[in-house]
């Protein structure tokens, strides 16, 4: 490793350290401290290591914890960026962190969650030996644009890492484009089946053919434009997954059962979440644990026990209220959640949490978007209903369009003053907020019970 590599591992190692102590977490800026003294730093970290990614819109950080689970049962010597920090600095930070001060790589493997703008840059320095591309959906316009802006960066990134093999989601007819133009190996994943008999009302991204603009045709939809698609006009249709679940046994509040197919072998898997999107991501991860070469028993074995990351739908006590928190950050993810709580069975307490900061998207209109119609035909299900978060007004105006009585909503913009109310009912409550808002929540709840830090 050169001098100037050394120099960037050493500051970047030792500010995390720091950060760390101080409970900061130090997930960006020892990154950017190592990046200004060496713009190569990420690709001296990453030499000789056997990298795994996970992009696309959503599902990357449950995805990541289902492949780690199965990382871990196989007895490989990975690392994780676990914390969610997924742009270029987040990774190098992880990178150095499990580096020695001699710039010895004490690890074989690494899993890594990318942000899908940040791949096109993070891909030209890592040695990626398998790309699992989720889904693409619309998100975070101020940020990412139209979408196939988004396409397009996966789409450079990808042909960086000419050697690595894609898992790819052939139920998203965006997602499946990316195979038109590259030499790499591809295994694909999706789902053979409708998820829900009767699914929230959802506007597609990408309602036409990416080829020659026919607007398809589905054979099945199972959320947004995800399913059996084809174009009648060019041909251009889904691919027979290698990775398929072939029946949905059951979508419970706390789980799911499924029939998982992988090239050939039918298991009959429970997945330890709840959500038809987590039926995808635990497809990707059995495709992603059969491509580093774990056996699929233990790949299926994972799926049943792996542990939620931060605010994916975690379980916590808050008084005598059991909740749970589904981050909620974009039309497609907000419907999936909308679906989840729509299908199940009695009362719930609901809190919508709305912030408009960078991370989050400063562009909120995709809240019109999202299908709160189907909760609000359920309304005497939902009581209380909490309305919080720095555009806490404009998430009641929403529902109150929806169809919610405006004399339901509770306005709270305190978080402590929001536990307190919803610990108060013994009803389970869901709560939902968006990127930020989980952070200030999860810290508020962190004073009550007991949470791991969000970077562990």
């Amino acid at each position: 490793m050169k001098l100037k590599s050394m120099l960037a591992l050493w500051v970047c190692k030792a500010s995390g350290a720091v950060l760390r102590r101080m409970g900061r977490g130090g997930t960006n800026l020892p990154g950017k401290l190592a990046l200004k003294m060496d713009r190569d730093i990420l690709g001296a970290l990453a030499q000789g290591v056997r990298v795994t990614v996970v992009t696309g819109t959503n599902g990357k950080t449950t995805t990541s914890r289902m492949i780690e689970q199965a990382f871990e049962d196989a007895g490989l010597k990975y690392f994780s960026n676990k914390s969610g920090a997924n742009l270029l600095t987040g990774i190098i930070a992880e990178f150095a962190r499990h580096t020695s001060l001699s710039g010895k790589r004490l690890y074989t493997h690494a899993l890594i969650e990318c942000d899908e703008a940040a791949f096109r840059t993070a891909s030209k320095y890592l040695p990626v030996e398998c790309l699992v591309v989720n889904n693409i959906f619309r998100d975070q316009l101020d940020r990412f644009g139209e979408i196939t802006h988004t396409l397009n960066s996966i789409r450079i990134g990808v042909k960086n890492v000419p050697g690595a093999t894609l898992c790819l989601n052939a139920d998203c007819s965006l997602t499946a484009s990316l195979a038109d133009d590259c030499p790499n190996k591809i295994v694909w994943f999706g789902v053979n089946v409708p998820i829900y008999e009767n699914a929230a009302h959802e506007l597609s991204d990408a309602p036409y053919c990416i080829h020659c603009k026919t607007e398809y045709e589905y054979d099945y939809i199972t959320y947004g434009h995800l399913g059996g698609f084809h174009c009648p006009h060019c041909g251009y249709c889904r691919h027979t997954p290698d990775v398929a679940v072939t029946k949905v046994l059951r979508a419970g509040a706390d789980a799911s059962e499924i029939e998982l197919t992988v090239f050939g072998n039918a298991h009959e898997v429970r997945v330890n979440l709840p959500g038809g999107y987590n039926i995808y991501n635990a497809a990707g991860a059995a495709a992603a644990a059969h491509v580093v070469g774990i056996t699929d028993e233990t790949a299926v074995e994972a799926l049943a026990k792996f542990e939620c990351g931060f605010g994916r739908a975690e379980q916590f006590m808050l008084g005598s209220a059991s909740s749970r928190m589904m981050l909620v950050k974009n039309p497609a993810g907000f419907n999936q959640v909308i679906n989840l709580i729509a299908h199940g069975d009695g009362a719930y307490q609901l809190a919508f949490l709305l912030n408009d900061r960078f991370a989050d998207g400063t562009d909120i209109s995709w809240i019109w978007d999202v299908d709160f119609e189907t909760l609000a035909a359920q309304k005497e299900r939902f009581s209380p209903i909490y309305v919080s978060g720095g555009r806490a007004d404009d998430m009641a105006l929403r529902l109150k369009y929806a169809g919610f009585d405006a004399d339901t909503l509770h306005l709270l913009r305190e978080n402590d003053a929001l536990l307190d109310e919803i610990g108060k009912a013994e009803t389970p409550a869901f709560l939902m907020p968006t990127y930020t808002a989980m952070f200030d929540l999860r810290e508020a709840i962190g004073k009550r019970t007991a949470v791991k830090a969000f970077y562990e």
